[in-house]
């Protein structure tokens, strides 16, 4: 898929590092998204919008709101307002089926609860006296990414609201008495500035990963910057068919990566070693060790193998821990980083 109004992914010159990490998420979206931080100016957002580009696509039932797919339950379903698929889930009949690319949902830093969560139409219950939902973001972002930029600049009760969703994966909307619950399954990305403030902890927690993207200090790829923006600029459709060959090959590599994950193996010697990088730099809690866990299966499925290597360890160590260690994580990224690698000579894995 091209979308030839928006940069294209690979066309992106460096921070391979916050490529990696949004791989890994498209990979296995349970990794829980990912925080990138760093300066102005840095393709933090044309990366992410530049992920329509190269989405993999999930099957879904045709027009569903929630993006059900075909196989999911159908509690959802007893009070949606599509009568005609409601009637045949009901009944257990088959329903059409669809194939579309995972989207990428925007929540704008100034949204009220309303457009994040959804409202009850009340009118139209007064008037007909049935149910029916004004979908939110929430809804949109099932089985999908809903992106956040300056997210640390969020208010606190649309904070609330996305740590309910994350930790439970459902959202449910209340007005008047009357509620109504749907799935709400998400990748989390969020894009922030540091000099512009924190971000919650308990929020922070929730990013399964966290890339520090700096500006580019090599002279030729700063040009080279330059020249691929003026080329776009000028003419963006053609500079999206430039591309459109390696956005094609990522894609497929993906995909391939997605359906190989189930069967990636992990040795009981490197759980061990990923329980001493946690141990080492002091990570609370076990969500650190799983999702460590999880991005060095799914480096291992990016590479085309079945079995996780140590190098994969290592690398899903400097993705998943510097935002987890403790004293002021966010100020002190960089320095998390680098303790991270040090440790690679001290952590014993083979």
């Amino acid at each position: 898929m091209t979308c030839q109004n928006i940069y294209p992914f690979v066309a992106i010159v460096g921070q391979e590092k916050m490529k990696l990490a949004l791989y890994l998420n498209l990979i296995n979206p349970t990794i829980s998204g990912v925080l990138i931080r760093g300066e102005k100016g840095t393709a933090k957002s044309t990366a992410v919008r530049a992920l329509a580009d190269i989405l993999p696509k999930i099957e879904v039932i045709k027009d569903c709101p929630f993006q059900l797919a075909p196989e999911d339950g159908i509690d959802v379903c007893r009070e949606c307002f599509r009568i005609e698929c409601r009637e045949k889930r009901l009944g257990h009949e088959k329903v059409e089926r669809a194939f579309r690319h995972i989207r990428v949902v925007e929540l704008p830093v100034g949204a009220t609860e309303d457009r994040v969560v959804g409202t009850l139409d009340l009118e139209h219950a007064i008037r007909k006296g049935e149910k029916r939902v004004d979908m939110g973001l929430l809804a949109a972002a099932h089985r999908g990414i809903l992106y956040v930029d300056e997210v640390n600049l969020l208010d606190d009760h649309v904070v609330d609201v996305l740590l309910d969703a994350a930790a439970m994966g459902v959202n449910t909307i209340e007005r008047e008495g009357v509620s109504f619950s749907h799935p709400a399954r998400f990748v989390l990305v969020g894009t922030m500035n540091p000099e512009e403030g924190e971000l919650r902890p308990q929020l922070l927690d929730r990013f399964g990963l966290s890339v520090l993207v700096q500006g580019i200090a090599d002279r030729n790829e700063r040009v080279l910057v330059m020249e691929r923006r003026v080329a776009f600029d000028e003419d963006p459709v053609g500079f999206s068919v430039r591309w459109a060959e390696e956005s094609r090959k990522l894609a497929e590599r993906i995909e391939r990566a997605r359906e190989l994950y189930p069967r990636v193996s992990i040795e009981r010697r490197q759980l061990f070693a990923i329980t001493d990088f946690c141990l080492e730099v002091g990570v609370d809690g076990h969500r650190g060790d799983i999702i460590m866990m999880k991005a060095a299966k799914a480096l291992a499925a990016f590479d085309g193998l079945a079995k996780v290597e140590k190098r994969h360890v290592e690398v899903a160590a400097e993705l998943a821990l510097p935002h987890r260690m403790r004293r002021r994580p966010l100020m002190e990224m960089g320095d998390n980083v680098n303790k991270v690698r040090k440790l690679r000579q001290k952590v014993g894995m083979m």
